[in-house]
């Protein structure tokens, strides 16, 4: 099994569509890190406008951290979409390629190869969201020092710095957690159709769809919202509360967790049921 998911990695990776998401976190990352420190704390300035009239502010706020937190609170949405070109594309390229029968002519059963091919897909969503982490924290870090951390949410938080560094950890493993549930969903409709394309449409048209009905404020509504994973995209931000709700990160893990097993499951049953035809 081990052997197996080597050489699945190393023919994800011999691909070029692998990379692309790494080259745009490589490019957008440091643009939009320099533009902050070129800002010199304007950012800030008009952030906190609000507030300057009640609270004295000291110390260096405006640093690494911040425009750590700030990227990560833009970026979150947007990372689906690059996790799902090659999650999408792991079982659906074997059928556009025309290697489905060529593959499972080997003595491996069908149970292995699909569990090869979904390790490969929650190995390459780790790696990503390691180096998005990464290149985000080190790079802003670099730039613009360490400090405080001013969360302004619904609440106003000040996180000292002893205390950011392991709540950023914290934080990159739930939305770790949250990246694979569209990782799933993603090989889940990988495993039925013969186009890459389809799986990236297919999982980004639920994004959008669940998005659209988490965000309407509508009664009729209510009730299905917290069965929605879309609800808790923003659970990385749980890390920064003070404290932090450790019942609501249970309750979104599950959510998470059962969207990813029924993908999982259901991309099980027709991958091992598939009727190879070329």
């Amino acid at each position: 099994m081990i052997r197996l998911v080597y050489y699945e990695l190393i023919k994800m990776f011999l691909k070029k569509r692998t990379y692309i998401g790494f080259g745009l976190v490589l490019v957008v990352v440091p643009l939009i890190e320099v533009a902050f420190k070129l800002e010199g704390g304007r950012f800030l300035q008009v952030a906190t406008r609000g507030l300057a009239q009640d609270f004295f502010m000291i110390g260096n706020l405006f640093n690494g951290w911040l425009i750590s937190y700030q990227l990560m609170n833009s970026l979150y949405i947007h990372i689906p979409l690059l996790i799902s070109f090659v999650t999408g594309d792991i079982l659906a390229g074997e059928a556009t390629a025309g290697t489905y029968r060529l593959l499972l002519t080997r003595p491996v059963s069908r149970t292995k190869i699909f569990f090869t091919k979904y390790v490969a897909a929650v190995t390459y969503t780790f790696l990503f969201v390691a180096f998005l982490s990464v290149l985000s924290i080190g790079l802003a870090y670099a730039l613009l020092g360490g400090g405080d951390l001013l969360v302004v949410d619904k609440i106003i938080l000040v996180v000292q710095e002893s205390e950011v560094g392991w709540r950023f950890i914290i934080g990159y493993l739930l939305a770790l957690w949250s990246m694979l549930t569209i990782a799933s969903i993603s090989f889940f409709f990988s495993s039925f159709v013969e186009n890459a394309i389809g799986p990236i449409v297919a999982t980004m048209g639920v994004l959008i769809l669940c998005l659209i009905v988490s965000s309407l404020p509508l009664e009729v509504f209510d009730s299905i919202k917290p069965y929605l994973f879309t609800d808790y995209l923003n659970l990385w931000q749980k890390a920064f509360h003070d404290p932090i709700p450790w019942n609501d990160v249970q309750t979104a893990l599950m959510v998470f967790g059962a969207y990813s097993f029924a993908s999982a499951a259901g991309a099980w049953v027709i991958f091992t049921r598939k009727d190879i035809l070329s």
